[in-house]
């Protein structure tokens, strides 16, 4: 199911990425810590990408270390950034 690139990018600030400007939007993971992380995402900055597909989704859900329901969850607020950090931390990504 398409997602909304707006949803999508708060979802990830919230969570602890920071946005950073690039040919597309590129948000990376800062940890608990404050020191970055090698995890990071994308989207694209045009103006007429208003809907991430669901393949798409699927593929930023891999960038982020997640399968695509805890991508979801992260997305949607059931997953709060410090489960998120114990993933990560389980995967030896942080």
């Amino acid at each position: 199911m398409p997602r909304k690139k707006a949803d999508i990018e708060t979802g990830l600030i919230n969570k602890g990425f920071r946005l950073t400007e690039a040919h597309h939007h590129m948000f990376i993971y800062y940890s608990l810590a404050g020191k970055k992380t090698s995890i990071h995402t994308k989207t694209s900055h045009t103006p007429k990408a208003k809907e991430i597909s669901d393949s798409l989704v699927g593929q930023m859900a891999l960038q982020c270390k997640l399968n695509k329901s805890q991508f979801t969850d992260l997305i949607d607020c059931p997953m709060n950034r410090q489960q998120y950090e114990v993933i990560l931390k389980e995967k030896s990504f942080v």
